[in-house]
């Protein structure tokens, strides 16, 4: 009996991640319709490119960000460590002269380092989620203002370094296909993301904690290992967000960051994931995120000021919440 409830559960949840993603999908193709009808210089390859490059940072923030709200926490520090990794990427390549690929792992350790105190903090310390996400958010910031001094980091003699986001490995191979290569980095991300939440063991006890970790520690799972490894994910996630930031400017700049970690939270809401966790796809998520910089493009187009386009992406959101809400009362 058991049993078969539990697979009619699954089964449940099979169903009810389809139907979000489908609304999630279907929301996406309205707006892309309404902004098209709305503007002729909307629909066309340039703006779409520039749509799916916009995307891409705020996306990689996201997926790992999906991790950890699947768990039923949240992660606060995503912008401002995203800058860190960032300006230390910059301190390995333009400071420090250490090749290319020495930087970009850099830049993932730093994040997975920063996550991995904000993990331990919460699971070994016992912090809310909440109040040890936002030290984190405090120090990264800090930190890299610190190590910077304050000023931008440039990659002025690197120009393989800025080939990560702005090159085109597809345009070399089809001419006048030029995807910028960060947005190539977003998807196979996304790819990553998924298997690692819908494939593995890590996604199993994400889902676990995330719907009942009392059951799950009384099961004999290691909760508090199995935390610290998720945020350490999340962290991997926005240290790749920081590289192709820093790749995408040419520079790190230490005093970007903050705001960005409330676009990734919309995004994975938006995208169907459970604020009160054990619900969530990376699919959902990807579509979140585009729906977001399409929103943002599409206002911006239409010459919609931007202070009125924080009020639209505002009420999105809330949108998003009670939508989340609602399908939390009907289950």
């Amino acid at each position: 009996m058991k049993l078969a409830t539990g697979e009619i559960r699954k089964k449940r949840f099979a169903v009810n991640a389809g139907l979000q993603q489908f609304l999630a999908f279907g929301s996406l193709i309205l707006l892309v319709l309404f902004f098209s009808l709305a503007s002729g210089n909307f629909f066309n390859f340039s703006n779409i490119v520039g749509i799916l490059l916009s995307t891409a940072v705020i996306g990689v923030l996201a997926l790992g960000v999906t991790f950890v709200i699947v768990t039923g926490g949240i992660d606060l520090s995503v912008g401002t460590v995203m800058t860190l990794s960032a300006v230390m990427t910059g301190v390995f390549i333009t400071m420090w002269g250490l090749p290319v690929w020495v930087g970009i792992i850099g830049g993932l350790l730093t994040g997975a380092l920063c996550g991995f105190v904000s993990g331990y903090a919460i699971a070994r310390l016992g912090i809310p989620p909440f109040i040890a996400t936002l030290a984190m958010m405090m120090i990264a910031k800090g930190l890299a203002l610190v190590i910077s001094g304050t000023k931008p980091i440039y990659f002025t003699d690197d120009e393989v370094f800025m080939e990560i986001s702005l090159g085109s490995v597809l345009g070399d191979l089809i001419p006048g296909f030029d995807i910028p290569n960060a947005v190539l980095v977003f998807f196979l991300a996304a790819v990553i993301g998924s298997i690692l939440l819908a494939r593995t063991i890590v996604g199993r006890y994400n889902f676990a904690i995330g719907s009942n970790e009392e059951a799950t520690r009384l099961s004999g799972v290691n909760v508090r290992k199995w935390k610290i490894i998720i945020y350490m994910i999340t962290g991997v996630f926005t240290g790749l967000a920081g590289v192709l930031m820093a790749s995408r400017l040419n520079s790190a700049q230490p005093s970007l960051g903050m705001g960005y970690e409330l676009e990734a939270i919309a995004a994975v809401v938006i995208g169907g994931t459970s604020l009160n966790g054990g619900k969530g796809t990376i699919v959902g998520t990807v579509i979140g995120a585009l729906i977001m910089s399409v929103l943002t493009n599409g206002l911006r187009i239409m010459s919609v000021p931007q202070e009125w386009q924080t009020v639209v992406v505002g009420f999105v959101i809330l949108l998003a919440v009670y939508a989340d809400i609602l399908r939390r009362r009907k289950a």
